[in-house]
This record gives structure tokens, C-alpha cells and sequence, in this order.
């Protein structure tokens, strides 16, 4: 079986999206899996040729503004202009959100199924993802335990459906984390350096706030 993934993440290092791309090639081993990374420059014409053989296409990436990153759309919108793919080809995605809640990204998905209707292929499933900055934090806990579980059982029931070439129910998740410790170490480990990093502190970040809301 051919599946081509596609790391619809804007970032150019490391990133959540690239992360889930780990776990679902690690459950499909044993198939021929080609993955593009399409933050960097559009998929060449020898990419687009390589799709017209694939049995599944599957994209992963962020939410952005409840929506599909626009480099992604871009790529998206010139694969349905082509008409080139199977009808029979199916489509599946990973989609992950900085909200706890992973039923944030079902927008996202409406979309892509949307897309997939206009461009005449076949919907697998989705995977929505909540709490997407916290999973690398906790990528050496194995898949299926602690914070993971949920994580990795959504993982298996996809690589299932995507090497059986099934359709199967969205799948929409939270880590196995309380929301209150997930909301602290957000902040502690990730939102607070970030600021920091573009020259803010918590005073700069509260008055700021009183600003806009006086």
C-alpha cells in the first residue's frame, strides 16, 4: 500500500504536527510511506506525478483560526485543480489545536471534507487533537499511557483504517491531563518563554490587557 503524508505544519523545526506524523508511520510500518513537508516551498511536479499511485493521502496540522493553514490551502486548492487522484483514494488527517478541547478543530475537518467532495476522492477519517503544544513535552511516555493514552488509541484505530483503506468515525481528544495543570503548564513551560522571548513579562502582558479594555 502507498501512503503519501503530508506535514501541513508552518514551522521549519521541530513541531506537533511532525510529532504525530512520528507515531502514525511507526503504527504503519511495513507499507511504503512517502512524506512532504510543504513549509518550505510547494510540491514540485514530480511530487504531484508520485500521488497519482498513492492509495491515501494524509494531511497533519495546526489549527489555525478554527481553519487550514493557508500554505496548506494553497496546496490543497492545486491538487483539485489537477482532477489527476483516484476517486478511490481516501483522505485522512491529524489535526491538532493549542485548546484542550480536540473538538476545537471540527471546523477544520468539515473543511477538509468539504475539499475532498470538490476534489472528487474519497474521505477516510480525522483525528482532532486538543492541547497540541503539550504533546511534545510528553513525547517520551509511550503511546497509550498517562497523558498519552487517548492519543495512542486514536492512533492505532487510524493506522487500522488507513492500511485496511476504511473509513472509519472522527476521533476527537484531550490528553489524559487535567485541564487545571495542563492551563499551569502551558503557561509555565511554554507561554511565559515564549513572551519572554519577544521581549515580554507579565507586567508588560497585564497592562497591555488593561489597555484594550478601558
Amino acid at each position: 500500500m502507498k501512503i503519501i503524508i503530508i506535514n501541513g505544519s508552518p514551522k521549519l523545526g521541530d513541531s506537533t504536527s511532525g510529532l504525530m506524523i512520528q507515531y502514525l508511520t511507526s503504527a504503519i510500518n511495513g507499507h511504503e510511506i512517502i512524506s512532504y513537508n510543504v513549509n518550505r516551498a510547494p510540491l514540485t511536479e514530480a511530487q504531484f506525478d508520485e500521488m497519482k499511485s498513492s492509495d491515501a493521502l494524509v494531511f497533519a496540522f495546526p489549527l489555525y483560526v478554527d481553519s487550514i493553514p493557508a500554505h496548506l490551502l494553497r496546496v490543497l486548492i492545486d491538487i483539485e485543480k489537477r482532477e489527476f487522484l483516484n476517486p478511490q483514494t481516501l483522505v485522512y488527517c491529524i489535526i491538532n489545536n493549542g485548546f484542550f478541547e480536540g473538538r476545537q478543530n471540527h471546523i477544520a475537518v468539515e473543511q477538509m471534507k468539504l475539499w475532498c467532495e470538490a476534489a472528487h476522492l474519497t474521505w477516510g477519517q480525522a483525528v482532532g487533537i486538543g492541547a497540541g503544544e503539550m504533546l511534545p513535552l510528553v513525547k517520551n511516555i509511550p503511546l497509550g499511557y498517562g497523558p498519552n493514552k487517548n492519543i495512542g488509541n486514536a492512533i492505532k484505530t487510524l493506522s487500522k483504517n488507513i492500511t485496511t483503506a476504511e473509513s472509519g468515525t472522527d476521533i476527537f481528544i484531550s490528553p489524559n491531563w487535567p485541564r487545571f495543570l495542563w492551563r499551569f503548564q502551558g503557561s509555565i513551560m511554554f507561554w511565559y518563554p515564549r513572551a519572554k522571548a519577544n521581549g515580554l513579562n507579565m507586567r508588560k502582558m497585564r497592562r497591555r490587557i488593561d489597555r484594550y479594555h478601558l
